[in-house]
């Protein structure tokens, strides 16, 4: 058992209450953040991640109440899709405020904190989609192409200090996720239908993947883990791309993606 505290984002459906089922069960106390107001739940802090303020008011609550933070799991986010050419800016910049700068805002409240008690683990999710760039999804891709940058050098800004980072890469895996997407079909007649075919080949391979317990327990694992790497795939397939992604010549890397997605 365990008697550390954890922050959970996107704590309250998907991934993310999946991974904060699996740290309770390891005794974690943890505390949920997302928008929605769960006043049942003493627990679950309802908060804007995309508002600094908001965020700042919410870490302040759990430091009310808990002598230290010792874990923070950046799980929220949602997705776009449509073509880049097509895709209105504002929808664009929203996705990076959600899936990346929100990220950012929790862990820039959390690091004083991780900092001077001389440990912590922040762990991000980020997606297969990232070094996978998915076209008629860019936007989504760019935001955990960043996440991933992201981890990777503020793992080396924090490692005098005790406090370890990592980005966990999931794949496909069957949550509202899917429902949840926010589609652009602008164009898809000037693309030859390319940007609805693409999309739904992308749902049904999200309907048809992994349960998120599966994640949820990887991320959990995870987040206690003495020692972590920069970057994690979850499953034994997702590993295997992202390898390939790095060993294969990168013209032909990107034209299997093409066949895939985009043809």
């Amino acid at each position: 058992m365990s008697d550390k505290v954890c922050i959970v984002t996107g704590g309250t459906s998907g991934i993310g209450l999946a991974a904060a089922q699996a740290l309770r069960k390891k005794g974690v106390r943890v505390y949920t953040v997302s928008r929605r107001a769960l006043p049942e739940n003493p627990l679950h802090l309802s908060a804007d991640i995309t508002d600094a303020g908001s965020v700042q008011r919410a870490v302040q609550q759990v430091l009310a109440k808990e002598k230290t933070i010792d874990i923070l799991v950046n799980c929220a986010g949602y997705g776009i899709s449509g073509a880049i050419e097509f895709t209105p800016e504002g929808q664009a910049k929203s996705q990076f405020d959600v899936n990346f700068f929100g990220l950012v805002n929790m862990t820039k409240e959390v690091i004083p904190v991780m900092r001077r008690q001389g440990y912590g683990r922040i762990v991000n999710i980020s997606s297969v989609a990232a070094p996978a760039a998915i076209p008629f999804q860019a936007f989504y891709s760019a935001s955990k192409a960043a996440i991933n940058a992201y981890s990777c050098a503020l793992a080396n800004e924090l490692r005098p200090y005790g406090v370890t980072v990592t980005a966990i890469q999931p794949g496909d895996i069957a949550t509202g996720f899917t429902a949840a997407r926010n589609k652009i079909p602008d164009g898809d007649e000037a693309y030859g239908g390319r940007i609805s075919k693409s999309v739904k080949k992308m749902e049904n391979d999200e309907q048809n993947g992994m349960a998120p317990a599966v994640a949820g327990e990887y991320i959990a694992v995870i987040a206690l883990r003495k020692r972590v790497k920069p970057l994690y795939a979850i499953g034994f397939v997702y590993k295997a791309i992202c390898v390939l992604l790095k060993v294969l010549p990168s013209r032909l890397a990107n034209y299997i993606i093409y066949l895939m997605y985009a043809k």
